[in-house]
């Protein structure tokens, strides 16, 4: 068998390994990874799908330009000689952020020197997954890699709520030129920017997905998705690629996926380093445990049910609600079961105390989305509250003023809770701190909502956020 391992790019999107086909077995089963909770998605109970994924084809020996650096660990593990690097990747650019051309940007602030460092790493090779916080400034970054590459780019996010957000950003930090803002329906502009939902631009036809040559992905988790991945790997021409995320799930699997579409992973700064120094909020996270009377053995589904249409456990979130001061976001996960019941049972309860409630959810227009960020914004009242679904809220959202955030419904998801946890992390004037209240649920058995409590407290130890735990028994 020959110990030589040689890659040549295909496009921009793969690249292609020589070897002999023992060594291409061996390629398949270090690229072959277990997807977290497979077993309970129908395909793999349905026994059409054994739970895996697998990076390398063995048939066409292909596999995602970004994982070059771990063909270059499996070779070296092995002892095989590795040719071809520089023929794919290409010379390491040795630019660096300067400040006669920051100075030119007439930037309305001056950068952090994370973001800075976020930049030099981010053009080395045009291939990066930038891991950054919530309220780390990961738009000023976006800009500034736009700004620098001066190509024509394309900014893709996962709402609409994004695209104004973001467009928005790029104006506000001295962009003075077109942006091209495509929604469902509407053409696409020449423009030199553009910043478009994916769902827009995966109908985009292939011509134009090929005339960008440059792509940025923000919330860069998301691009797991078929649709997503099928959008870059249609992508062929564009070799600059740079994602931008505040969180991955914890998976191997997850973040190989996004480094081969993207590139290596690079953590900006973490969200303790940011508390530390000042530049966002504290964090005070009440878990609070609600002890039910004890309760037989329930399936995922019949649990959730019986929680949502818990009068006590709804009326406990309702009084917890209005003993708040500042501005609260309740997020919950059901709209009809859940969201409807705790509209009608806050309204009451927001008039009393002379504030204002919001409701956000699927079905809530974009423009409707954007008023209800600019009244809370602006408000002169305090006791503002956003009732909003996972769905709309958890990801994007930006509103400095918020000082208290309810999770309303249990949810297990890492990405998910930590994006939540993200909207009320943003400093504002009076504002050095929030609240989060972690709702759980002990039913005296094994349940499902007790032991998801139990994987948050284990992100809220690995991100080093401070906790409490508290417990009450529901009459």
């Amino acid at each position: 068998m020959s110990d030589v391992v040689r890659v040549s790019k295909i496009n921009e999107v793969f690249l292609k390994v020589d070897c002999d086909d023992g060594l291409a077995k061996e390629l398949f089963e270090f690229f072959s990874f277990k997807v977290p909770n497979a077993k309970f998605m129908p395909s793999y109970k349905n026994r059409m799908w054994d739970g895996k994924v697998y990076l390398f084809s063995i048939k066409t020996h292909k596999i995602y330009i970004g994982l070059l650096p771990y063909v270059d660990e499996f070779c070296r593990e092995r002892g095989y000689e590795f040719e071809g690097v520089e023929e794919v990747l290409g010379t390491k650019q040795r630019d660096k952020c300067s400040q006669s051309w920051l100075a030119d940007l007439k930037l309305p602030f001056e950068p952090r020197d994370y973001q800075i460092d976020a930049f030099n790493t981010a053009i080395q090779y045009g291939r990066q997954l930038l891991l950054s916080p919530t309220a780390s400034g990961k738009s000023l970054i976006i800009y500034l890699l736009a700004r620098y590459y001066n190509k024509k780019t394309v900014i893709i996010v996962p709402t609409t709520s994004l695209v104004e957000q973001m467009t928005k950003d790029f104006k506000d930090y001295g962009y003075d030129k077109e942006i091209c803002k495509i929604y469902s329906g509407q053409p696409v502009f020449d423009s030199d920017i553009t910043i478009t939902t994916w769902q827009s631009f995966s109908k985009a036809p292939k011509n134009v997905l090929e005339s960008f040559e440059v792509v940025v992905g923000d919330e860069a988790h998301l691009f797991k998705a078929n649709v997503l991945k099928g959008i870059l790997e249609k992508m062929k021409k564009t070799a600059v690629r740079i994602g931008t995320t505040g969180t991955l799930d914890g998976s191997e699997c997850h973040r190989l996926q996004l480094e081969g579409l993207f590139g290596p992973v690079k953590k900006v700064i973490s969200s303790y380093q940011l508390m530390d120094e000042g530049t966002i909020a504290n964090i005070d996270i009440q878990c609070v445990i609600l002890r039910h009377t004890k309760q037989k053995k329930m399936t995922y589904q019949e649990e959730m049910d019986y929680l949502v249409g818990n009068e006590q456990r709804n009326m406990f979130i309702t009084n917890l609600v209005g003993s708040l001061k500042g501005n609260t976001l309740v997020l919950f996960q059901y709209v009809e079961k859940h969201g409807q019941v705790l509209w009608e049972l806050f309204n009451p309860m927001v008039s009393r105390m002379n504030g204002t409630l919001h409701y956000v959810f699927g079905g809530t227009d974009t423009e409707d989305r954007e008023q209800v960020r600019e009244i809370v914004e602006n408000s002169k009242k305090k006791n503002n509250v956003i009732l909003a679904s996972y769905g709309t809220f958890s990801t994007g959202i930006n509103i400095k003023k918020i000082d208290n955030v309810v999770f309303a419904s249990p949810s297990k998801s890492r990405i998910r809770n930590l994006q939540s946890i993200g909207r009320g992390l943003r400093k504002a004037e009076g504002k050095d701190s929030m609240r989060l209240f972690d709702i759980a649920d002990d039913l005296q058995c094994d349940n499902f909502t007790l032991r998801h409590l139990k994987e948050r407290i284990n992100t809220y130890n690995e991100e080093n956020f401070p906790y409490e735990l508290k417990q009450f028994d529901l009459k």
